[in-house]
């Protein structure tokens, strides 16, 4: 299953959109994450939702929003200009949720059955309780005596 999750910022502001059959909404906005290593830039993708998560995307974030991407990967092939194929990422969203400055996460989902339309950010866990070290030397543990095996009690 292709399941991607990914925290990034809006850089391009949400554009809305509709199929040309059925009028289905069709959200599109670029979103930028950290680079992997500190002397890359940082990475971007084009971000895609569907049907009313479309609405709200295109109502409710805007760019320099923080927000964490729920959704499928997929790759595109684009004819460039030049003569040669590219290949772009591209994340369909299923669920997007707002990084809001105290901390907290506001959600939308897609229609998805099950799923809650919010939910609470959930707590850090507290540090774990630092153990002190002990300065004396634990003596080596004595090797356990090897047993020989009495052959006599064997039935055959």
């Amino acid at each position: 299953m292709n399941n991607c999750i990914l925290m990034a910022e809006v850089i391009q502001e949400p554009q809305l959109r509709y199929t040309s059959d059925s009028q289905t909404p069709i959200a599109e906005m670029t979103v930028q994450f950290a680079a992997l290593r500190d002397n890359e830039p940082p990475g971007q993708i084009k971000v895609v939702g569907w049907g009313n998560l479309a609405q709200e995307i295109q109502a409710g974030f805007h760019v320099g929003d923080r927000v964490i991407l729920e959704g499928r990967l997929g790759m595109n092939m684009i004819d460039r200009p030049e003569g040669f194929k590219e290949k772009r990422a591209e994340l369909t969203v299923s669920r997007i949720h707002r990084i809001e400055a105290d901390a907290s996460l506001r959600s939308s989902t897609a229609d998805v059955p099950g799923t809650a339309a919010s939910r609470p950010a959930a707590t850090t866990p507290a540090a774990p309780p630092a153990y002190a070290a002990s300065t004396a030397k634990a003596a080596p543990a004595a090797k356990a005596p090897v047993e020989t095996a009495d052959y006599d009690d064997i039935p055959f």
